[in-house]
C-alpha cells in the first residue's frame, strides 16, 4: 500500500524530529514532539516513538526529566539533512513551531517554586522575567501547599498584572 504524505520511512523522520529540535525554544516532552511531527500524513505513531528512541540511543537528541533536547551533534547532522525534506512539509513546521515557540518562551519567563518549611508552611517564589533578565522575584509564605498551588496558579495566569499592580503601587504617592 503507498503511503501519503511526503515522509515515507523512519529516516524521514528522524531527519523532521532533528529539524524541529533544531527550531523548538526549550526542551519539549514527549506529547509536544509527537503534535509537532504529525505535520504530515506519512508520520506514524509507532514509527515516531521508535524514531525517536533511536535519535536518543544515538545520542543525536538528550532526554533528561521527560523533556526532549537536540544535542550538537544532533544539530549538526539535522542541518546537513534539512534540505531532504518537502517544503510544504517545513511551513507546516513552522507554523506549528511558531505557536509552540510562544508557549514554551512564556513557560520560561513566568516560573514558580515552593520548599515546603518544618512547620508545614510553604515559601513560595513567583518570578517573572522578559528577554534581557529578571523583572521581578517576589517571595512570600503561604500556609499550605495548596495554597501556594492557588497562588502560584493565579500568578502564572496573569503575571504582568500583579507586576504592573506592585509598580503602580510603589510608585503612588502616600
Amino acid at each position: 500500500m503507498a503511503r501519503l504524505g511526503f515522509i515515507h520511512d523512519k529516516l524521514d523522520i528522524k531527519f523532521l524530529i532533528l529539524y524541529l529540535m533544531a527550531r523548538v525554544a526549550a526542551p519539549v516532552d514527549f506529547t509536544t514532539l509527537a503534535e509537532l511531527s504529525f505535520c504530515d500524513e506519512g508520520v506514524s505513531y509507532f514509527e515516531f516513538a521508535e524514531s525517536l528512541a533511536e535519535l536518543v540511543k544515538t545520542e543525536h537528541l538528550c532526554l533528561e526529566e521527560e523533556r526532549y533536547s537536540i544535542t550538537e551533534k544532533g544539530r549538526r547532522n539535522g542541518s546537513v539533512c534539512e534540505s531532504n525534506l518537502a517544503y510544504s512539509v517545513r511551513r507546516k513546521c513552522e507554523a506549528n513551531l511558531a505557536r509552540v515557540n510562544t508557549v514554551l518562551r512564556r513557560d520560561a519567563q513566568v516560573r514558580t517554586e515552593s520548599e515546603e518549611g518544618e512547620d508545614g508552611s510553604v515559601k513560595l517564589r513567583l518570578i517573572l522575567d522578559d528577554d534581557k533578565g529578571n523583572l521581578m522575584t517576589l517571595e512570600m509564605l503561604a500556609v499550605s501547599q495548596e495554597q501556594a498551588g492557588q497562588l502560584a496558579q493565579r500568578f502564572r495566569e496573569q503575571p504582568e498584572q500583579l507586576y504592573q499592580r506592585i509598580f503602580q503601587f510603589l510608585l503612588e504617592e502616600p
